[in-house]
């Protein structure tokens, strides 16, 4: 009963202090300067009440601020993932071109984690953080398993297409959108940089 009395005065006084009750009350005030001037007569209280309940409804509704999202520690989440894609990649048996590919890409998503000024401007692009999460999670991990589980169906059924082929060609299209990202993120840095030139001409004109 106690904590039901405490929220029911929480909510009044949440109430009082809301931008509808401060509208509202100001178009009252309002509605009895209308009172005290006359212009109201009989219907006066319905003149005030009508202007609270007209300010009450036209003002904005309070808004619950959502909750503050540290991208950084997304990465740092998906640091331990690579980590664990890291161990997974060096256990495993891979032809020596999908092996440079698979290498190339880890070195590209390992450069791009760690933690300092580059990572911080791949937690300021959020496309790039799915780009490298998805990624690290979902499509190398499965490339490599599904070469593996292929190949063995292919031994046992011979004459398909090669899993050899397939899995270099998923290789190749994941650097590639590693190359992407990394470029996403160089053209980043190289416009700051561009602007800073571009503000310090126009101040040295201006001088």
């Amino acid at each position: 009963m106690a904590t039901s009395r405490r929220a029911g005065r929480g909510r009044v006084l949440a109430y009082l202090e809301s931008r509808k009750n401060l509208a509202g009350s100001a178009c009252g005030v309002a509605g009895l300067g209308l009172t005290l001037a006359g212009a109201a007569g009989a219907y006066w209280p319905l003149v005030v009440a009508g202007l609270y309940g007209a300010g009450a409804l036209i003002a904005p509704p309070e808004r619950t601020a959502p909750p503050p999202f540290d991208p950084r520690e997304e990465l740092g989440v998906l640091r331990g993932d690579f980590g664990r894609l890291r161990e997974y990649a060096d256990a495993v048996e891979l032809p020596a071109q999908a092996r440079d590919t698979l290498e190339e890409l880890l070195g590209l998503y390992a450069t791009l984690l760690e933690p300092g000024w580059v990572a911080d401007a791949l937690a300021a692009d959020p496309e790039a953080v799915h780009a490298v999460s998805r990624a690290v999670r979902q499509d190398m991990p499965e490339s490599v398993d599904a070469y593996h589980r292929t190949r063995w169906w292919d031994r046992m059924v011979p004459g398909g297409e090669s899993p050899e082929r397939h899995l270099g060609r998923q290789l190749g299209m994941l650097r590639e959108e590693a190359r992407r990202v990394t470029a996403d993120l160089h053209e980043v840095e190289a416009r700051r940089q561009q602007t800073h030139t571009a503000y310090l001409e126009e101040r040295g004109r201006s001088s």
